[in-house]
């Protein structure tokens, strides 16, 4: 496997477990990036740039990018937490007090952070959206204004899978007056100097491989291959809220589509470099060469402070939660228990840990069956932890 790029003296385990993912564990194209301190210490990619791709197909190259799916959540987090920083955005007050018509069936008591933290009682839709109609932010935000609670608002969490995205990106636009992907590239990307898009600009998609399913062999990452039982039945059960969570959209749509990819959904949608996600997260947590700090230590503190935990309604399994982003945990490892990121469904990952001050991104082309703790990004972070 020819891999390219560079580690810094003292990596050289990110990189051979990097190595090892092609090998063994079915890797088609992706790639990793180490932050720590502001400064780049990993940077890596190799394979085709397409999943589908044969020996003849357009190589992987620095600055290729790829769809991350629900590590998108952990960017379009930032957008609310940078709005309570600056004073626009109470994280204690009803999502109703920003967008009015949201309070419709009952929903008075759902608060910012009950959204933030998966705590809001809204992980599904009743009528599912198609994905033409999933394309246009406005028709997602009216369906969420529409629907009804599942549980009490802060008296229980579970993953909203989908949903997340338009709570969020319509309570960006109700403060804003701006599209949530305008202003992650306004606020966030541009500033931090970060190759991430939510809503990717038709001048960027030449640099996008084309993804898609991919079987890992065995269990050689260490981790369960299979679900348990009674995660695998709330997948197979259409009236289950796992299902429905997932379903929001029916049929998902294609990945690979320009026109879903150009849409801001910032749920599911976004697209990074691993290098763009790995700076990303270095800006939360200290100064990075050429860019700009995004949190301040209070923020920084709020969005690791643990809000949920415990049996997740949804995804079946233990999962931590801060405001916005997923708690290290045994749901998704990540560094050490002060870490904080999101890993998106089949494989991407990105993270940060301010107590080593690492930042951390790895976007693939292969997606697997994982939800939150893929294979390969887990050799990926074990290769990190040795290494420091």
């Amino acid at each position: 496997m020819d891999v390219n790029g560079t580690v810094a003296e003292g990596f050289e385990p990110v990189r051979e477990a990097f190595v090892r993912n092609f090998e063994v564990l079915g890797e088609r194209g992706a790639a990793v990036a180490v932050y720590r301190d502001g400064h780049r210490v990993v940077d890596l990619w190799a394979g085709t740039k397409d999943v589908d791709g044969t020996a003849d197909s357009a190589p992987w190259e620095r600055g290729t990018a790829q769809i991350v799916r629900s590590a998108t959540k952990g960017v379009a987090a930032a957008a609310l937490l940078l709005l309570h920083q600056r004073g626009l955005l109470d994280l204690d007050a009803p999502v109703g007090e920003y967008w009015p018509e949201f309070k419709a069936v009952g929903k008075e008591r759902v608060l910012v952070r009950h959204v933030l933290s998966h705590r809001a009682g809204l992980p599904v839709l009743d009528q599912p959206l198609t994905p033409q109609e999933a394309l246009d932010p406005l028709r997602g935000a009216e369906a969420v204004a529409r629907q009804g609670l599942v549980w009490e608002p802060g008296a229980d969490h579970g993953y909203h899978a989908l949903t997340y995205g338009w709570l969020v990106g319509e309570l960006v636009r109700r403060v804003t007056g701006r599209g949530v992907g305008d202003w992650i590239a306004e606020e966030i990307a541009g500033p931090v100097g970060a190759d991430l898009w939510v809503g990717l600009p038709a001048s960027e998609a030449g640099r996008v491989g084309r993804a898609g399913r991919v079987e890992a062999p065995g269990n050689a990452g260490g981790l369960r291959s299979r679900p348990k039982r009674s995660v695998a039945e709330a997948y197979d059960d259409p009236a289950s809220l796992t299902r429905r969570a997932f379903a929001a959209i029916t049929p998902f749509p294609d990945q690979n589509d320009p026109a879903y990819r150009a849409a801001a959904l910032p749920a599911t949608n976004g697209i990074a470099t691993a290098e763009g996600l790995a700076r990303f997260y270095a800006s939360l947590v200290g100064e990075v060469d050429g860019g700009e700090r995004l949190f301040s230590p209070r923020t920084l503190a709020a969005a690791r402070a643990e809000e949920s935990a415990g049996p997740d309604r949804v995804l079946v399994i233990n999962t931590r939660f801060g405001l916005g982003y997923m708690l290290h945990g045994s749901a998704s490892p990540f560094l050490d228990p002060g870490s904080f990121g999101h890993p998106g469904r089949g494989g991407s990952l990105g993270f940060a840990d301010p107590e080593s001050g690492v930042a951390f991104g790895y976007v693939t082309n292969g997606f697997s069956k994982t939800v939150t703790a893929d294979a390969r990004a887990q050799a990926l972070v074990r290769g990190l932890r040795a290494s420091l």
